[in-house]
């Protein structure tokens, strides 16, 4: 059975994503990141349920199913946020990412990874590009761009944009371009 996704998020078919999110898994569906996605493709499936009414109980679910898959597994994950393909978390654990964020496909990200509002006032997180590589314990904060072939470093603080082809380091975060 096929959903058909025809909503402001641009998802096409809610199953065929967790297939391709098993892949980027490699079939691991134990893997706490797969159950994280679960709940989010769940999430962003329900706003395409057009009656108000009919759309409130799976609303409900999903609240209720994001708290736990939260609490069993430390990673919060907002429906709201943009996801490419092959999203995938290596590593479980201490993982908050802003509903506003978004990230481009084949991007990785590890335990202990923020990606978020540098200022309370200001509601405007990080976009992450393509094939972009998040290290452990890296924060990424505030209204900028991660550009696309980008490796961040373990416990690196960035805090401004990240051209293509590069690595940010240290706190705050250095940019060094990738030797080509």
């Amino acid at each position: 059975m096929k959903i058909e996704i025809n909503n402001r998020f641009g998802e096409v078919l809610m199953f065929d994503n967790l297939k391709e999110d098993l892949k980027a898994y490699k079939g691991e569906w134990w893997a706490q990141g797969f159950w994280v996605m679960i709940i989010y493709r769940f999430g962003r499936w329900r706003y395409t349920i057009r009656s108000a009414i009919l759309r409130k109980p799976f609303s409900l679910l999903y609240k209720i199913l994001f708290k736990i898959v939260q609490i069993l597994t430390g990673i919060e994950l907002p429906c709201e946020v943009y996801i490419g393909k092959n999203f995938r978390i290596d590593h479980f654990g201490d993982i908050i990412i802003s509903g506003f964020a978004s990230f481009g496909d084949n991007c990785v990200i590890r335990n202990g990874v923020t990606v978020g509002l540098r200022y309370v006032n200001d509601p405007n997180a990080p976009k992450i590009g393509n094939n972009v590589d998040i290290g452990a314990g890296a924060k990424i904060l505030g209204n900028i761009r991660i550009g696309n072939n980008v490796n961040i470093g373990a416990n690196a603080v960035v805090l401004e944009d990240v051209p293509d082809n590069s690595t940010a380091v240290g706190v705050p975060a250095k940019i060094i371009p990738s030797a080509s």
